[in-house]
């Protein structure tokens, strides 16, 4: 994953997107212990920094209150990308014609 994070990002035609901020992993390979092995499931593309949310894409999540409206503001634009529409991971990490960009935001539980 660390090849992947602060990564530049662009679009099939080579325009600049963004950086890669974090991964989505979901828990559903083979048994693993206790859980389901994690599969890389997308990228979280911020359009103008490469520094991670620490948490705050939660969507409850909204103490300290400075923090919070800081790092939304800083990373409004952030999308999350499927790993299926990665079409090549090079110097830049490039997406496929046609990407779907997805919420960045994760529900409280």
């Amino acid at each position: 994953m660390s090849d992947l994070l602060d990564r530049r990002v662009t679009d099939a035609e080579g325009r600049a997107l963004g950086f890669v901020v974090d991964v989505r992993l979901v828990l559903d390979g083979p048994l693993d212990g206790l859980l389901a092995a994690p599969r890389l499931h997308g990228l979280l593309v911020s359009p103008r920094t490469g520094s991670s949310f620490l948490g705050y894409e939660r969507t409850g999540e909204s103490a300290p209150a400075l923090a919070a409206w800081w790092l939304r503001r800083r990373h409004r634009g952030t999308f999350l990308v499927l790993w299926q529409d990665v079409e090549e991971v090079d110097h830049v990490l490039r997406l496929r014609a046609g990407h779907t960009r997805w919420s960045a935001a994760l529900p409280q539980p």
